[in-house]
């Protein structure tokens, strides 16, 4: 994703739109692209806001409304698998998802799912 322009560029090319110079002129004035002062200036005459504003989206998942319930279905049974927690979505909430949308939903919420084997005792080591 590109990086938002300075504020100090951002400034230069306003005042000079709100002087009187047309935004189009600004823009190739400052050389930065006409629709991008066109919005800059329309947005400081209407609200006066000259700051950029936070680029791209939250992260979302499909599984965001269900949190609650998967948490509980976690808390209540601990054991569960993924492979379970993906059927008992389907089952009870009608919800498919793939193995790798829970695993990340999981690791956004902090819990793993790390199953180790059993290990054979260390024949050197004290048990």
């Amino acid at each position: 994703m590109a990086r938002a322009y300075s504020q100090d560029l951002r400034d230069r090319v306003i005042d000079a739109a709100l002087a009187g110079v047309p935004a189009r002129h600004a823009a190739a004035r400052f050389g930065v692209g006409d629709a991008t002062a066109i919005v800059w200036v329309r947005r400081a005459r209407e609200t006066g806001e000259r700051t950029a504003r936070k680029q791209g989206q939250p992260r979302r998942s499909k599984l965001d409304p269900h949190r609650d319930y998967l948490l509980g279905l976690i808390e209540a049974t601990p054991d569960l698998t993924i492979s379970e927690l993906l059927e008992r979505l389907l089952a009870e909430r009608g919800v498919k998802a793939s193995r790798a949308t829970l695993w990340t939903f999981l690791d956004r919420c902090g819990l793993t799912f790390k199953k180790r084997p059993p290990m054979r005792a260390n024949r050197t080591a004290r048990t």
